[in-house]
């Protein structure tokens, strides 16, 4: 079992150690459901880029996808702590719910300001690079902290030649421990073997089973 430590700071207290410089990385989504393709990431962006910690941040509605065929936040939340729970350096959190925030912009600018001695990277897989254009704000969230962004199957050639890669092709960086430390904005892909898992996928296959 994971030993939790929680560090209070203002009214929201985090979901982990935070402070001293230590490096985080942020993992957005619905985890509907949860799956080894968050796992993947986590451990790709822990290794390549010498994070500490992944905290994983589970929306309690992502704004970009229906309410309908969406599991509830407590349901989801549980369920990524299952899937994490071997995984002593990825911290599940709803830590959203707490900020009220629901866009990343927010809830970015909410994370940097309470814990202001920890670097954040914000983590994500190469399909939503290529989305990410539909995001509020989504050119400041490079503003705000380093972007990585791990290849996922069928999105990494795409997201190569997205409208955000174009953007900020001059904040490229190597997928390197260095890079946390970077000044936003900054950018870079973590290329490993890519893990086929989807969300998708997961509950089309339910789906049939009934």
């Amino acid at each position: 079992m994971r030993k939790k430590v929680r560090v209070q700071s203002g009214w929201v207290r985090a979901p982990g150690p935070v402070g001293n410089g230590l490096r985080i990385g942020l993992l957005g989504g619905s985890f509907n459901p949860p799956h080894e393709g968050h796992v993947h990431v986590s451990e790709a962006a822990l290794k390549k880029l010498g994070l500490d910690y992944v905290w994983w941040l589970v929306s309690p509605q992502n704004p970009l996808k229906p309410s309908r065929g969406m599991a509830g936040f407590d349901k989801r939340l549980e369920a990524a702590k299952r899937v994490a729970d071997k995984h002593p350096r990825m911290v599940v959190t709803g830590i959203e719910q707490a900020l009220g925030t629901r866009f990343t912009i927010d809830t970015l600018k909410a994370l940097k300001r309470r814990f202001s001695d920890t670097r954040f990277v914000w983590l994500m897989g190469s399909d939503n690079l290529v989305q990410i254009p539909l995001w509020r704000s989504w050119q400041r969230i490079f503003a705000e902290v380093p972007v990585a962004v791990v290849a996922r199957p069928g999105s990494a050639l795409p997201a190569r030649h997205s409208k955000a890669s174009n953007r900020f092709k001059g904040a490229a960086l190597p997928a390197d421990p260095r890079f946390a430390d970077a000044i936003p904005p900054a950018l870079t892909v973590i290329e490993v073997k890519r893990n086929p898992a989807s969300g998708t996928k997961l509950r089309a296959a339910s789906g049939s089973r009934k």
